[in-house]
């Protein structure tokens, strides 16, 4: 067993595994996780820059998890950042706060990178499962980004596309500065333009109708689970392997965009950080379960985490 600590810092949240990984037995036995909304792609997509209040909640997450990582003993850390950071002009301010926090450098990865975590983190435990076919379409609906990775046990074929819940809220549902609640028709209409083409564009590398099981990841398509699995807490084992029929997704989906910030608020599984951004990533997730002709969706609670685990456990020195 090697204990093992993996950051994954996206564009909405960061989040924090620490794990005891068995590479010899397949086994990656949870000791931490956790997740904190710190927003810190908060309005990069304008200003290719990350903001210094965005920074600093960022780094107020990662004092927090360094605590935990010393007081568990993990010999080894990876810390990966995605969208948000390999986008901003001003990411070596980002590094330099990680590495005098956490002593490690955080690798701002690839897309195709992104997309081969998941994918590790999301089916490792699938395998060989008697009711999930091959091959798998897993879909990693972040912040910035959305990752799509088709594959039957290996990585046949992975693309990163520009669309992801905050980036569609802050390029198209505000207005100055403000959120439109709930969104107009031709607001809701350029989201899905946009979706669309990147729809487009993830297909011309992944064949996104040859897959037999999709497979969803990260915070929108939990969120959309547990509201459609009518739970009155988050409940983590409950969601992790729920599967969502597209005429549910479909439901929840028209719900959202026709709700206002309250009603979104009050709804008892809605994280605070994830109110103003469920509604795009809502749209993302119908978006790709409409273009792939899945009639349902097999939500993950495993994912990039854990295929960052997973590098470390195999990882030689």
């Amino acid at each position: 067993m090697k204990r093992v600590a993996a950051v994954d810092c996206g564009t909405n949240s960061i989040r924090l595994l620490v794990a005891d990984a068995d590479p010899a037995t397949g086994e990656l036995k949870e000791l931490d996780r956790r997740m904190t909304i710190v927003r810190l792609g908060q309005g990069v997509d304008r200003t290719g820059r990350l903001a210094p209040e965005a920074l600093e909640r960022t780094f107020a997450a990662c004092r927090e998890y360094a605590a935990v990582i010393k007081e568990l003993g993990a010999e080894r850390v990876r810390f990966v950042a995605t969208s948000a950071s390999r986008d901003a002009e001003n990411r070596d301010d980002f590094v330099r706060g990680v590495v005098g926090i956490l002593g490690v450098e955080p690798e701002v990865i690839t897309g195709d990178q992104e997309a081969e975590f998941s994918f590790t983190g999301a089916t490792k435990e699938l395998t060989g499962h008697p009711h999930i076919e091959l091959p798998y379409l897993v879909v990693d609906i972040g912040g910035g980004s959305t990752e799509f990775v088709l594959g039957d046990g290996e990585v046949r074929a992975a693309r990163s596309v520009d669309v992801g819940c905050v980036r569609m809220t802050e390029r198209h549902l505000l207005r100055d500065g403000a959120l439109t609640d709930p969104p107009s028709d031709a607001q809701i209409a350029a989201i899905k333009a946009d979706i669309a083409a990147a729809l487009d564009h993830a297909a011309e590398a992944v064949p996104l109708t040859e897959a037999a099981t999709l497979v969803g990841l990260a915070g929108s398509v939990t969120t959309v689970a547990a509201i459609a699995l009518g739970l009155d807490h988050y409940d983590s084992a409950a969601i992790h392997h729920s599967r969502i029929p597209l005429a549910t997704v479909r439901e929840i989906t028209g719900r959202l965009l026709r709700s206002t910030h309250a009603e979104r608020a009050a709804i008892p599984v809605m994280h605070p950080g994830r109110v103003d951004v469920i509604a795009a990533g809502a749209l993302v997730l119908l978006s790709v379960m409409e273009r792939v002709g899945a009639e349902e969706v097999v939500v993950s609670e495993h994912d990039i985490l854990d295929g960052i685990a997973w590098s470390l456990a195999v990882r030689e020195g």
